[in-house]
């Protein structure tokens, strides 16, 4: 008997008189659920790319290739929009999908290192990485929803007269009964992003923001600038302060004037060590509680360095100490399951990026909070 037949002859012999058993993994049921999502609009995918990019040359034996890329192969061909999402060139249309992503290229709110112009440049390209299945979630993003890009908003160099453009941008889309999604862009968007949601919502908007930072400074420099929009947003009349719910807060970079407002507003900041002392799930329970309380709709705003710096370096104020990203997704997770009624992901710096995983990161955030809101019936169809 060789070496690897008597290797684990113990256990086999064990096993063998034990009855057969199903194991309750999760990866197991993630696998089986797969065999629930139709294939119908990816076969749509395929025809389309046939037909207007033309048949392959001869000598291709698979014949769903064509000779001009119209769908997601290969991932490093093709223009990019978020997660290959048909442009929409006539904004006029946008009420027809369920999600439509807008990149918001403005950076001219940052107090320190500058680039987030380029965030959503970035995130729609490496976006391209990504299929439109996730094994965990057991959805495929375009086989439940009507996505679209509409491209970029167009940002001016000046901070008031850009928010009044972001403003009118995320108006137009929320008004048409679809969901926005901000490629941003810095913090300073939430301002104006919530504003737009604020006035098309008859009710109370809570806001749950992720973050190493609390935001929460009437002005910087003089200006309204990315650490500043909370203390704007909960000015307005149905954004309520006790609405807004701050998680992930903590480090070296929290300006005083912040944490002051934090008790005059009576606004719920949440800290990295309360994540760590009371688990994931219950620091969500909390968040929605407040952030749910009496309101119609939740707002979600996720800046980027609320994460742990090792794992996003292409950042303007990295900290050390936030979230990994299996926490963060989790947390994410339990919060997309309630709804949300936008999304913003912000400050991703390209500049400072090492091998796109910033960017990446993102991507898996958008990608993510999507398939929650599908798998927990909030959103698009669901298949079982």
């Amino acid at each position: 008997m060789g070496f690897f037949d008597d290797h684990g002859l113990s256990y086999r012999k064990k096993k063998a008189l034990e009855s057969d058993r199903e194991y309750d993994l999760l990866g197991m049921e993630q696998a089986a659920k797969e065999a629930k999502i139709p294939e119908i609009e990816n076969k749509k995918i395929l025809e389309r790319s046939v037909k207007y990019g033309l048949e392959a040359a001869p000598s291709i034996g698979d014949r769903t290739i064509s000779t001009f890329t119209r769908e997601p192969r290969p991932a490093y061909a093709g223009i990019p929009t978020f997660l290959r999402a048909p442009f929409l060139e006539d904004v006029r249309k946008v009420g027809e999908y369920d999600v439509a992503f807008m990149g918001v290229p403005f950076d001219i709110g940052t107090t320190y290192r500058a680039g987030a112009r380029f965030g959503p440049e970035a995130i729609r390209r490496i976006s391209k990485l990504y299929t439109s299945y996730s094994y965990e979630k057991g959805v495929d993003l375009v086989e439940s929803l009507n996505m679209c890009d509409v491209g970029d908003v167009f940002t001016i160099a000046n901070i008031e007269k850009s928010f009044d453009q972001i403003f009118k941008a995320v108006s137009h889309v929320f008004a048409q009964g679809t969901l926005p999604v901000m490629l941003g862009g810095d913090h300073a968007i939430g301002y104006p992003c919530l504003k737009a949601i604020a006035d098309n919502v008859d009710g109370k908007v809570g806001i749950i923001h992720m973050d190493r930072h609390l935001d929460l400074q009437e002005k910087d420099m003089d200006e309204r600038m990315h650490t500043t929009p909370w203390f704007h947003a909960t000015n307005i009349p149905n954004a309520p302060p006790e609405n807004l719910v701050q998680v992930g807060i903590g480090g070296w970079q929290v300006p005083r004037e912040a944490v002051q407002n934090v008790r005059k507003f009576n606004t719920t900041a949440i800290s990295i060590m309360d994540i760590e002392r009371l688990g994931i799930e219950k620091v969500a329970e909390i968040a929605l509680e407040k952030a749910w309380k009496g309101a119609k709709a939740v707002y979600l705003s996720v800046d980027i360095d609320s994460f742990d710096a090792g794992f996003v370096p292409g950042t303007g104020w990295p900290e050390p100490g936030g979230f990994t990203p299996r926490e963060g997704l989790k947390f994410l997770d339990l919060i997309a399951r309630e709804g949300i009624c936008g999304l913003e992901v912000v400050e991703v710096s390209p500049p400072y990026d090492i091998s796109d995983k910033t960017a990446l990161l993102a991507t898996r955030i958008i990608a993510d909070v999507l398939a929650s809101m599908v798998d927990a019936g909030k959103l698009g169809k669901k298949f079982s």
